[in-house]
């Protein structure tokens, strides 16, 4: 896996009480262009180039120690990181914490996978959340955020708000989405949410009020039968806030995306849920069947959770067909090609994001290996019995 986050051996001429900071990293090549601009230094000919071009705060790679090599007090701001984070390059974005020497890196220019976790609490307890929510008061993630968004590439494809739920501060939460329209309407977003706000009117019409040309929702319908979403959530009533509020904001031409994580309690009846959406929900912009990631929850829960995609290949493959035939735009995540009926091929997409994404040794002489989603190499992952390469179609 990819390090995205980490203590910095060193920081200086940071102000303790400042949290959070936000870094844009830069090469030497150019000076800087925002007081976040940060030179990123790989060896000690960099820094006198870095100095003239007018860089006042600079990053280190160094896995030994900093404080002795010459010319970095030429620096007013200076962190030392491990050279794990050798990956960062022009444009990327970090968030430090002045007082813990914790950072974490919020933005690859580069990466198609970007995401922004906006707060860690939650009014749901999934039973397979790979972000387990803590009743915290980190609502100075928000700030972080509002201070990426300008830092950010204009020309940036796409990037997603998760959570935990972001829209329990939804007014603060909604005007971060007004700056993302504001400074890149040309780019995609897309925001994780269990949908139960949009029950209430007040919170579609400031939604809809945003007027991003690129935004969209998804959210998670585990289910058909109110009872299993309620189980899979642990909330009561669950279910019918998530379909009015799905309900709303297609009411106002609202991008709306249903998410259904299959695991033991809801991929046996995967093709009867992909049945009651194709009647009920026809309108929906996307539903993404997603295979399950073996981390957070899901490893407490596994016993209950774990189910062999190759025992639920049949019923996935009928509900791809029913959603299909009735129009409905439909994508296979999480899924390798060798678990999937040949039918389902043409909806599976490369869903994993690149900084937790590998394969395994009967990957390398499988044809398929280039249009696979592969594996998630977060948590613990379970094989299924079915992983095999596949060697002609």
């Amino acid at each position: 896996m990819l390090a995205l986050y980490g203590t910095a051996a060193e920081l200086r001429g940071f102000d303790l009480n400042q949290a959070p900071h936000v870094a844009r990293v830069r090469s030497g090549a150019t000076g800087p262009e925002n007081i976040a601009d940060t030179v990123l230094l790989r060896s000690t000919k960099e820094i006198e180039p870095a100095v003239n071009a007018g860089f006042t705060a600079a990053i280190l790679l160094s896995d030994g120690e900093a404080s002795e090599l010459s010319g970095l007090n030429a620096f007013s701001r200076l962190m030392v990181l491990p050279k794990r984070f050798d990956y960062l390059a022009e444009g990327d974005i970090l968030g430090v914490q002045p007082k813990t020497r914790k950072f974490r890196t919020l933005y690859r220019r580069a990466s198609k996978h970007n995401s922004f976790l906006v707060t860690e609490r939650c009014n749901h307890y999934c039973l397979m959340c790979s972000q387990p929510p803590r009743d915290i008061d980190d609502r100075w993630i928000l700030d972080e955020i509002r201070a990426s968004i300008p830092l950010m590439d204009r020309e940036t494809r796409s990037f997603a708000f998760t959570g935990g739920e972001p829209l329990l501060d939804w007014q603060d939460f909604i005007s971060i989405l007004k700056d993302c329209r504001d400074l890149l309407p040309n780019t995609s977003v897309h925001v994780l949410t269990n949908g139960r706000a949009f029950a209430r009117s007040e919170i579609v019409s400031k939604w809809t009020g945003v007027h991003h040309p690129n935004l969209s929702v998804g959210i998670p319908l585990y289910s058909s039968v109110d009872h299993i979403h309620d189980y899979v959530v642990q909330a009561r009533g669950a279910f019918d806030e998530t379909v009015l509020g799905i309900l709303k904001l297609k009411d106002q031409r609202q991008r709306v995306e249903i998410r259904v994580v299959l695991h033991a309690a809801t991929a046996p009846r995967i093709r009867e849920t992909c049945q009651w959406l194709a009647r009920n929900l026809p309108f929906v912009d996307h539903v993404a069947l997603m295979g399950l990631e073996n981390t957070g929850f899901a490893l407490a829960n596994q016993d209950v959770l774990w189910i062999d995609p190759v025992d639920y290949a049949d019923g996935l493959a009928e509900g791809v067909d029913i959603l299909a035939a009735a129009k409905v735009h439909v994508s296979v995540y999480n899924l390798q090609r060798c678990l999937l009926k040949k039918s389902v091929w043409p909806y599976a997409v490369q869903s994993i994001s690149d900084w937790k994404n590998g394969y395994v040794e009967q990957c390398d002489v499988c044809i398929e290996k280039p249009r696979c989603s592969g594996f998630f190499t977060s948590g613990r992952p379970r094989q299924s019995r079915g992983i095999s390469s596949i060697l002609s179609t």
